[in-house]
């Protein structure tokens, strides 16, 4: 009698990222991967949304970024409050490009910036919207930091 194997697949690439002790080791870049797609998706968009927003800093074109600030965070930061957003600018845009080389390290640390960025909008009332919109964002930098383990290329 033989025996059939049901609801099985043929293997991807990156379904051999991981050995048998459960360790991840790098998988391919394949297009057709769905896990890959994902990968590249968000890594995309963390590059270009830190850098675009951090830009606009120095702009003011999409929004005046200092309604978003706590008055307690400007009380800590020396200058203005344009100052400080200057300075957000330039960790913003740091960020950006440290996802773009190196994923695994740079989407913890746009995590990390996004959960400071929450705590600041829950001290400043009326931004709670928006607070809830940047945690999924925070989810969304972990899940890049995740896949980066298995996708980036070092």
């Amino acid at each position: 009698m033989a025996s059939t194997t049901v609801g099985r697949r043929d293997r991807s690439p990156a379904d051999e990222a991981v050995s048998l002790n459960g360790g991840a080791v790098a998988a391919t870049a394949d297009w057709r991967d769905p896990r890959y797609q994902a990968f590249a998706l968000l890594r995309i968009a963390f590059t270009v949304a830190p850098i675009l927003f951090g830009l606009d800093k120095f702009a003011d074109v999409l929004v005046d970024w200092t309604q978003y600030l706590a008055p307690w965070i400007n009380d800590i930061i020396p200058g203005s409050a344009s100052t400080a957003m200057h300075l957000v600018g330039i960790v913003e845009i740091c960020a950006g490009v440290l996802v773009a080389i190196r994923p695994r390290i740079g989407a913890p640390i746009v995590a990390l910036w996004l959960g400071g960025i929450i705590l600041n909008l829950l001290t400043l009332s009326g931004y709670y919207d928006v607070a809830l919109r940047d945690f999924g964002l925070l989810l969304g930098a972990v899940a890049l930091a995740r896949l980066a383990v298995t996708y980036e290329r070092v």
